[in-house]
């Protein structure tokens, strides 16, 4: 159980964190395979399509046996410069980042390289967010800069099978929602006045 420090949270609040704590405690783990051939996708916003593409020139022969994604603008300078396809997808305030967390959780993609520009605000700053943590949830390799890129793209594992761990999502998936599935919370006095209404609706009749 989730331990009350004070204040007055809703009864609703109080549940919800208490049953995601208990299931989270008792959530085991499963095994996603990753194949010999990764499926990365590269993404960048303007201030950084620069650093990825001299990152991905570089990189190249590591690159062309993996199936890469990537959005916008910056799919279409990518295959000119690297010489072979690259699966494009839209621009990132346009739905792309959104396009690649989606295809996160459909298994489409197990590995992503975002360099993404920690200096500028954007427009699409949620989608963002929500596509970091779609890689956090799922456990997939994430490189948001060059040097993180260097090291993973150099490391053995690139070119083996591999097996992540993510949680059992099953469990969470057949949790128990507070307020559906619990029992009714009794409302002072409302049983006298259905008791009451019952009544009169009889001696109506």
């Amino acid at each position: 159980m989730v331990a009350w420090s004070g204040g007055s949270p809703s009864l609703a609040t109080w549940l919800g964190q208490s049953s995601r704590a208990e299931t989270k405690k008792h959530m085991g783990y499963k095994k996603i395979s990753m194949a010999l051939n990764k499926k990365i996708a590269l993404v960048a916003h303007d201030n950084k399509k620069r650093d990825l593409i001299e990152w991905s020139k570089f990189n190249r022969d590591l690159l062309a046996h993996h199936k890469v994604f990537a959005t916008g603008t910056t799919g279409t300078v990518l295959e000119r410069e690297l010489g072979f396809p690259i699966h494009k997808l839209q621009s990132g305030p346009l739905g792309g980042d959104q396009q690649i967390g989606a295809k996160i959780v459909e298994n489409e993609i197990d590995f992503l390289i975002f360099f993404w520009d920690p200096l500028e605000q954007q427009a699409h700053d949620p989608d963002v967010k929500a596509l970091l943590r779609m890689a956090v949830v799922w456990n997939i390799p994430i490189a948001c800069d060059r040097a993180s890129a260097d090291f993973i793209i150099s490391s053995p594992l690139m070119d083996k099978a591999y097996d992540r761990l993510i949680p059992d999502y099953d469990v969470y998936r057949s949790r128990a929602v507070p307020g559906v599935e619990a029992p009714a919370i009794p409302i002072p006095g409302a049983a006298e006045t259905t008791k009451k209404r019952r009544s009169a609706d009889r001696a109506a009749e």
